[in-house]
Order: structure tokens, then C-alpha cells, then sequence
């Protein structure tokens, strides 16, 4: 594990909820009352899996696996085997991935859906088989038993405000455009309905996308098609409801000539986008402390798969629309712009203000004092 990843699952000590884990009990969380669970795992010789949606976006492979990874091996002494696969945006290939976990009798999944309607059926078929499911980041549909994530409606509120802050008193003097996730995330809607709150009635939409796959290239797309069709003088500010898609549209915007960038909103706090946030080309992005979202995954799946309730773990709960009632844990966001870079990602050990400066960022970073 390199030196950014020890410093961030420090962190995990110092930011995510101290807990004790509850007496042995019944494994059964999520309200699902058909089937009775396999017997629980003995002692910390436990087999997790892990299921992360994609790899394009920069967290999952370079934050939650080493961190979920890391503190699976603290809760059990490092006895406990994590079995991983990554979908890659692939929603078929993930549903394949739960059966082959199944075949390799798993304890416990930790899963993080490409597509929660897609994936429903092999959570039923991953309950039948008596493993419990973590739902991570992504509230996954069919008969869950934990959920842990970030208040992503939050997400999105906090999204809108920095765009209105940014905007000032020349919020209705043009039209913003607003560049949603995909439709197969629902994590896409919650964001997409928190900055419709904050927005709504204080701007001007010209165009609204959900973009396919978050992909920044067709972001970049929808983004070169909205600057035609309001042409460039018109947009004032772009919502975007991430880090890679910002990325797209900063390059669409340059390539439109425009010589001022209006500001553009992220989320992720991925190297590149604290890089644009230093340099004046994105505006904001949104931190969210992967480490005690991590750890709180982490503690929830070897709960489980030692048969213990989660009642001194989850302090609340959330409906999905398949199952009622489900034992979570949500993470507070931070809104990340210049002004706090050196005591957020800096501070938590996330980056290191020399791998924020480095290059051709070096200039940026000592005019606000990052160094």
C-alpha cells in the first residue's frame, strides 16, 4: 500500500464512528422473512466479496478497495479473505460476478451496482443463499440487509449552492446548463434532486442532460451541443454532477473559445479536479471522506457475516424501493474549493500538496498559499 493510502486509512481512526460490535445474533437486517440465513462464519476466517461498479472514475481502484480491503484485515487480525471484481460499467458482467461469489460461498458481499434495478435479482439469489448485502455507495434494489453512503441528496444541494455563491448577483443574467449522471445510478437522481431544490427559480436552465455512463466524453458532447444551441455568450455556469464530467466540459468550453470558463461544479475531489479547482478552471468539487464510508462498509460485512446484528453500527435507516427499513450509515460531504484544499484532502492525507502542485500547477498553488 503506497504512503497516500496508509495516510487515508489513518484517517479512518480519527473521522469514522467508534464502534463495538453487538452480541452474536441473527443476520437477517434488511425485513426479508422467507428465507433463513446460512449459518454464520466462525471466528475472523471469514470470506468477503467485493463488487465495485467501474474503473474509469478514479475513487473506486484507488481509494475504496485498498481502504474497505485494509480495514476488513484490522476487524479481523487479518484473517479474512476479500474476494474483488470490478464490472466495469458492465451491468451483466456484475450480475455474473454475484454468481460466481455465490459459487465461491462468500460470507458476506459488498456491493457497489452498476445498474440497482439490474442487479436486484442476484441480491435475491445471494440472499437465498443465505450471504448477506452490504450495499455500498449505490442503494441497490432486491432484499439488502446494510447500506452505507454519503447523503447524496446533500450532494447535490451543497452542488447548487456553490454554483449560486459562484453565480453572485448575476445568477439570471444567462442560462446555466446542467450536466446530470447516468439514469442507471440512483445516487444520479438524489444529486440531480438536491440541486433542483437549491436551483430551481434562482437560475435559468437552458439545457439539462443525464449523461450515459458518466462518461466524460459525453459530457463533452452534450456540453459542445449545448454551447450551439444557447451559443457561448449565453451560459453564465454549468452544473456538473461530478469530477470526470467536468473534466469533459472544461475541454468543451476551451474548445468553444471561450476565454473566461463560467464556473463549473464537480464532486469526487479526484487529483484532476482539485488541480482545476487550483488552477481557476473548475470552481468547486465535492469531498467525500472515502475512508469512514470505508470503514463503515467494512465493520457492517463482518457483522454480518459473523451473524451479529448491526444495531450498535447503523443509527438509521433508509427505503429502497424494494425493501423497507434498511440499516444504514451516511456520511457527511464537505464543499471543496480553493479556500479549504489544505485542510481537507490535504489534512485527511487524501493527496499531498506536492502531488497537488506538481508541474504545471506548481504557480497556481503558491499564489493560494498551498505548498
Amino acid at each position: 500500500m503506497n504512503t497516500r493510502m496508509r495516510r487515508a486509512a489513518v484517517a479512518v481512526a480519527a473521522t469514522a464512528m467508534a464502534v463495538s460490535l453487538a452480541a452474536c445474533g441473527s443476520a437477517k437486517e434488511s425485513g426479508d422473512k422467507t428465507k433463513e440465513s446460512a449459518p454464520p462464519a466462525a471466528g475472523d476466517d471469514i470470506k468477503v466479496g467485493l463488487l465495485l461498479p467501474e474503473n474509469q472514475t478514479a475513487r473506486y481502484e484507488a481509494f475504496d478497495k485498498p481502504l474497505i480491503e485494509k480495514k476488513i484485515a484490522e476487524l479481523t487480525g487479518g484473517k479474512a479473505e476479500v474476494v474483488y471484481a470490478n464490472a466495469k460499467q458492465d451491468a451483466t458482467a456484475q450480475n455474473s460476478q454475484v454468481d460466481t461469489m455465490i459459487t465461491n460461498k462468500v460470507n458476506v458481499l459488498i456491493l457497489d451496482a452498476v445498474d440497482s434495478k439490474a442487479i436486484a435479482g442476484a441480491v435475491k439469489r445471494a440472499k437465498d443463499a443465505g450471504i448477506p448485502v452490504v450495499a455500498y455507495d449505490r442503494l441497490a434494489e432486491g432484499p439488502i440487509d446494510a447500506y452505507t453512503s454519503f447523503d447524496n441528496e446533500e450532494v447535490g444541494k451543497v452542488q447548487g449552492k456553490a454554483l449560486l455563491e459562484a453565480l453572485g448577483g448575476k445568477a439570471k443574467n444567462g442560462q446555466i446548463v446542467m450536466m446530470n449522471g447516468s439514469v442507471t445510478d440512483p445516487n444520479a437522481a438524489l444529486f440531480k434532486k438536491g440541486a433542483h431544490s437549491v436551483l430551481d427559480g434562482k437560475v435559468n436552465i437552458g439545457k439539462e442532460y443525464d449523461t450515459v455512463e458518466w462518461k466524460p466524453e459525453n459530457a463533452n458532447t452534450n456540453m459542445a451541443g449545448a454551447i450551439t444551441a444557447l451559443g457561448k455568450n449565453k451560459i453564465i455556469g454549468v452544473y456538473s454532477a461530478n469530477d470526470g464530467m467536468a473534466g469533459g466540459i472544461i475541454t468543451a468550453l476551451k474548445a468553444a473559445g471561450f476565454k473566461t470558463l463560467p464556473p463549473v461544479t464537480g464532486q469526487d475531489a479526484e487529483l484532476a479536479g482539485v488541480q482545476r479547482i487550483v488552477a481557476g478552471e473548475q470552481f468547486m468539487s465535492v469531498y467525500k471522506p472515502y475512508a469512514p464510508e470505508a470503514a463503515a462498509a467494512a465493520e457492517m460485512a463482518v457483522a454480518l457475516a459473523k451473524g451479529q446484528k448491526l444495531d450498535s453500527l447503523a443509527k438509521s435507516t433508509v427505503d429502497s424501493p424494494t425493501t423497507k427499513g434498511v440499516p444504514s450509515i451516511l456520511v457527511p460531504v464537505v464543499s471543496l474549493t480553493k479556500a479549504n484544499i489544505k485542510d481537507t484532502v490535504v489534512k485527511d492525507g487524501v493527496y499531498s500538496a506536492k502531488e497537488i502542485c506538481a508541474g504545471k500547477y506548481a504557480a497556481a498553488c503558491a499564489a493560494i498559499g498551498l505548498k
